[in-house]
């Protein structure tokens, strides 16, 4: 079972996923990089995204899981997890889409656990357009393949830390869509690694409906 697989079973033991049509995009390929691309709606929280890619005659593999709550007081995250190369990279990021303010008084919970693994090798990410909606509690390492185990652990852990935040229902209900589209949006017109490959090789049109409907589901 892959780490992915793991992750998939974690989120099936706290929320009960119904499959979104995605057929439109089976068989995708990109820049040599073919894609595997499925969304559900977890019920009590929101959309859930699950897209992986294979490239470079299998030197490169990439696993993302999005987690959009519109249900859920909780805030989006972003998770990637790319091999290539040898090179083993992890990513979450959690971005400020929540009504309540008060929610993001949780996310030490994933603080504290990030801050166990620092002493893996970290990765600077740079500065971007989001970092003003940047929350705490990301996490961003890359090492060799001897390091794969102990992402995997890592990985695990963090989502069942996420999965198991405390968390209002959303009461704005158009807050909450709002600051999500306001996100989704500004990544579409001012990009980011993913977006710019699937802008170019489909068209901006193409991408947003991808996004709207399948990757964030708003």
């Amino acid at each position: 079972m892959t780490c992915l697989d793991e992750l998939i079973k974690i989120i099936k033991t706290h929320y009960e996923l119904e499959p979104v049509n995605t057929s439109e995009y089976d068989g995708l390929k990109i820049n040599g990089m073919c894609f595997d691309i499925k969304a559900y709606e977890a019920k009590n929280l929101g959309h859930i995204s699950v897209m992986t890619a294979k490239g470079l005659f299998g030197l490169m593999k990439m696993d993302t899981i999005i987690f959009t709550p519109s249900e859920a007081d909780l805030p989006l995250l972003s998770y990637d997890r790319i091999k290539v190369m040898g090179n083993d990279i992890m990513i979450a990021e959690l971005f400020d889409t929540v009504a309540d303010t008060d929610t993001l008084d949780n996310l030490d919970r994933l603080e504290a656990l990030v801050s166990k693994y620092d002493y893996l090798p970290y990765r600077d990410t740079g500065k971007h357009w989001y970092d003003d909606i940047k929350l705490s509690g990301c996490m961003s390492f890359k090492g060799k393949k001897k390091l794969s185990s102990t992402f995997n652990a890592l990985a695990k852990e963090y989502l069942e830390t996420y999965l198991s935040l405390p968390y209002a229902v959303v009461s704005d209900v158009a807050l909450k869509k709002q600051k999500t589209l306001n996100y989704v949006n500004d990544l579409i017109e001012n990009g980011g690694p993913s977006t710019n490959v699937f802008i170019k090789a489909i068209g901006k049109e193409k991408t947003k409906k991808l996004f709207y409907q399948v990757l964030f589901g708003v």
